[in-house]
């Protein structure tokens, strides 16, 4: 089993993690109002007034005319990679609530960029144990769930490209064992779904499908996480079941946008 990456810090700050997912929710999603920030970060408008202050005041954030605070200069984004990310996340957000409805665990959705993998929208279940939400966090691609699904999706020479040894020259050890991983990719392809027992995180268990376009190419994987203390291997049939049904109406919506 590979060493988790992550582990949530024991003393979590929490205005400090306010600004953060603030920033990212900026960056990916291309603005916000103080009264919508509040509610994303589940606080008070004035806190989320405070917060996106600050994001100015440091080049975060900017506000334009009618008080819409944008990423500022040091989140830059390309505009098109906002407007797709946004997309994805309004189609797929009332599918993610539905699917912790169903089965009261933490939902996600992933994209990739390179050999990364980012969260861009997460609904926390209600159980008082669980998973919180990823959103705006990032990954090695090759040990998170839907990362996995969407790397299956490369030919053997792009899977060269992004692990390619010159972009791993200062950290060697960061890159993955490639025989290894056309092999568990190449099984992944096969059965269109994929399963990560604590690869990215320690005591954390996610199931995942891919969501696809109109032409089959996975855009975004669609994965539920747990508690490995409360996965049980006879329920993968079901969530997956339950995964694959969301994703195919998530991909109808994002048909019928175009």
């Amino acid at each position: 089993m590979d060493k988790p990456l992550k582990t949530p810090p024991s003393y979590p700050i929490a205005s400090v993690d306010h600004a953060l997912r603030a920033a990212t929710i900026l960056q990916l999603e291309g603005g916000a109002t103080v009264s919508q920030m509040a509610e994303r970060l589940g606080v008070a408008r004035s806190t989320a007034h405070r917060l996106l202050a600050m994001l100015v005041y440091r080049d975060f954030a900017m506000q334009d005319e009618d008080h819409l605070y944008r990423a500022g200069p040091v989140l830059e984004l390309a505009a098109h990679s906002q407007s797709l990310v946004s997309r994805l996340r309004a189609a797929a957000l009332p599918h993610l609530h539905r699917v912790v409805d169903v089965l009261d665990e933490t939902t996600n959705l992933i994209v990739r960029t390179g050999d990364t993998a980012r969260f861009i929208a997460s609904v926390e279940c209600r159980q008082a144990l669980r998973v919180g939400s990823r959103e705006g966090m990032v990954f090695p691609a090759h040990r998170t769930t839907a990362g996995l699904l969407l790397l299956a999706e490369l030919t053997d020479e792009e899977l060269e490209e992004v692990y390619s040894p010159d972009r791993y020259r200062d950290r060697p050890a960061d890159r993955p064992d490639l025989p290894k991983l056309r092999t568990e990719l190449k099984r992944l392809r096969r059965n269109r779904f994929a399963v990560n027992k604590e690869r990215s995180e320690r005591g954390l268990v996610a199931v995942g499908v891919p969501v696809c376009d109109q032409d089959g190419t996975a855009l975004a994987g669609l994965s539920v996480s747990m508690p490995g203390t409360r996965y049980d291997p006879h329920r993968l049939q079901s969530l997956v079941a339950t995964l694959t049904t969301t994703a195919h109406a998530l991909q109808k919506d994002l048909a019928d946008l175009h």
